[in-house]
């Protein structure tokens, strides 16, 4: 049975293809304000890619990745209810932040110098068990499985902040490029939120226009193909830079970018140089990134994801197989979230 898969370097994947080697799983008793967690599910990141390809490393290795954790209190620490024993809570990218500075204190704790990420700054939930402060969890819905819940804590509420950054009126039209584990929840998030917007997805692949014809897409082309009209919004959640370009050419004047991706895929800053100011940005084009993310963002997106009956797509694999998880997210050989579930 394996415990856990940790990261111990940088690699590559094209000549490294498993970088997770199975380990023993540490999991101490917690310490105050903690819990900890047997996981029953642990949703796979393309931020995990970018930690193992070195563009957002982690502070030590070994490390365990994975946050997008589903699991149930097994034990507490001092300063927690241990009532709580038995309920299942979530875990998303945000692990901990001071709750003292000014950004925290303006609810932008997403922007804190001391932020720490699950799975990259502390060990996270490729795991069969993990500890972490219970002011950073999230209560479960019990309408949905532990393999539905993962993708919500990641994909579904980042892609739920991009939303809200997009600054986006209803029956104004939304475009997404990309169309994988966010990109489909953000889909079906923008239909219950902005019913009269039009959605038009730019993806690769055909499959991948198809999942969002299905999902219900008004219009699905390339990611170079020109849209029925421009859009007033389109969220990037792609990790490559051409849909940028491409993107800023399908905005209408005044329309905004919001680049949903804690890093970009490197050897392709050349295609920068390819921006035009009159046809890319002229017109008070806007583009915002996204840092990060926020307990309200976590927590507002599950409480609607199962008030609207939102279900990712997922496709599971035991934890041990976790490499080929990831070699098929980096390869685009996915439909929807990959989730890891630890056996037991």
């Amino acid at each position: 049975m394996v415990e856990a898969m940790r990261l111990w370097g940088v690699f590559d994947l094209q000549k490294e293809p498993e970088p997770l080697r199975p380990a023993r799983s540490i999991c101490c008793e917690p310490g105050p304000g903690e819990v900890l967690l047997d996981v029953l599910a642990c949703g796979v990141c393309h931020t995990e890619l970018d930690e193992i390809e070195g563009r957002t490393p982690p502070p030590r290795y070994p490390v365990t990745p994975g946050h997008q954790v589903v699991g149930r209190i097994s034990a507490c620490g001092e300063m927690v209810d241990c009532r709580l024993v038995g309920s299942r809570r979530g875990v998303a990218w945000i692990y901990s932040a001071c709750g003292e500075c000014e950004q925290c204190l303006g609810g932008h704790e997403n922007l804190c110098a001391d932020f720490r990420a699950t799975g990259r700054d502390a060990d996270g939930g490729y795991s069969r068990c993990m500890h972490v402060p219970l002011a950073f969890t999230y209560p479960i819905p019990d309408c949905f499985t532990d393999a539905e819940a993962a993708p919500l804590l990641c994909g579904g509420a980042i892609g739920y902040r991009s939303l809200r950054l997009a600054n986006l009126s209803d029956g104004a039209v939304l475009g997404l490029t990309g169309f994988g584990a966010s990109a489909h929840q953000v889909l079906q998030l923008a239909r219950h939120l902005f019913p009269k917007s039009p959605v038009f997805v730019f993806a690769r692949s055909e499959a991948d226009r198809e999942f969002a014809r299905s999902l219900g897409a008004d219009w699905a082309g390339g990611t170079e193909e020109a849209p029925p009209e421009p859009c007033a919004s389109i969220i990037d959640t792609t990790p490559a830079w051409k849909p940028v370009i491409s993107a800023l050419e399908h905005l209408r004047p005044g329309g905004r970018l919001v680049i949903n991706a804690i890093r970009k895929e490197r050897g392709q800053r050349g295609l920068l140089s390819g921006i035009s100011y009159e046809r890319h940005l002229w017109m008070e084009k806007e583009i915002k990134s996204v840092a990060n993310i926020t307990r309200r963002d976590v927590s507002e997106f599950v409480d609607i994801a199962a008030r609207i009956n939102l279900k990712p797509q997922v496709q599971t694999w035991p934890l041990d197989e976790a490499n080929r998880a990831l070699l098929d997210l980096k390869h685009g050989r996915l439909k929807g979230a990959a989730v890891l579930i630890p056996e037991r």
